[in-house]
């Protein structure tokens, strides 16, 4: 039994798609048939996309755009829909975070962080959605993250963010549903990328990034469930899920792909059990 996804003929738009999460999810599109428009601010990365997207069998298109450039990336979704005579994807990735105590901020750190993770999504989504509808219905794929579901200290406007996000795709999942439009969420956790890396320009090779230092990979096994870091390609198996037919009847929805992370609540290894305090003894055994 062949298990098809639908997306044959099919196009989309993934910004931030020049490494990381939206990379990964760009390339698996394009290998099951979606041409894809890669936005992403630096034109080497969203070639080196490209090339990899054209390696798996599809077709790409790097589209440079500043995402916080909200007529830039407007006219990136525009040339793609013109480009490829539909639009029936649109996967919200972009983002960006640097970790400060909120009220060290400034407001144009504040700001900021909302134009790249906030208004990139509403501005994209506005663009698209009309487009989107124009073409018979589709999906939007945001990528929120688990931090967008707890407190996060160091990152308090970014979390704001991600949870607005959240709140979002639920309201787009009912105002765009008699449009045919599916809107969904991913929110990954600890995550392979370039990003996590400290590798914030220049093209990546996704298979070529450093490892965590030690001391970090033992933090990860402590916290998440599963015991390890994911893989961007693991949170690209789960967008194509819910881009795809298949998730037909699937809108509204927040899927964590975290190890479980979400779940232990803030309970960590210790030993062979579990503990919610890190120095402390296991409670279970």
């Amino acid at each position: 039994m062949t298990f098809d996804l639908g997306f044959e003929g099919k196009a989309a738009v993934v910004t931030g798609a020049g490494a990381g999460i939206g990379q990964a999810i760009a390339v698996a599109l394009a290998g099951a048939g979606v041409r894809v428009g890669l936005v992403d601010i630096d034109l080497q990365r969203a070639e080196v996309t490209r090339e990899l997207a054209e390696r798996a069998g599809g077709t790409a298109t790097s589209l440079a755009a500043d995402v916080m450039d909200t007529a830039a990336l407007t006219e990136a979704v525009t040339a793609a829909h013109r480009s490829f005579g539909r639009l029936d994807i649109l996967v919200n990735n972009a983002g960006g975070v640097r970790a400060r105590r909120f009220l060290e901020q400034s407001e144009r750190s504040w700001r900021r962080h909302i134009d790249i993770n906030l208004v990139s999504m509403l501005a994209a989504t506005s663009a698209a959605a009309p487009l989107i509808a124009s073409s018979g219905g589709g999906s939007i794929l945001n990528v929120t993250s688990i931090e967008g579901r707890r407190a996060a200290p160091m990152y308090a406007v970014y979390a704001a963010c991600k949870a607005a996000m959240i709140s979002f795709t639920h309201t787009m999942a009912v105002e765009l549903a008699e449009h045919g439009i599916r809107v969904n969420a991913l929110a990954p956790d600890h995550t392979a990328t370039a990003g996590n890396r400290g590798i914030l320009t220049g093209p990546v090779d996704p298979e070529a990034l450093p490892p965590r230092p030690p001391d970090r990979a033992a933090a990860v096994r402590r916290y998440v469930p599963l015991g390890r870091e994911g893989a961007a390609a693991e949170c690209a198996d789960a967008a194509m899920y819910l881009c795809s037919d298949r998730a037909g009847y699937v809108t509204g929805v927040t899927l964590n792909v975290d190890g479980g992370t979400a779940a232990a609540g803030g309970w960590v290894r210790s030993g062979a059990g579990w503990t919610l305090y890190p120095d402390a003894a296991p409670l279970a055994q």
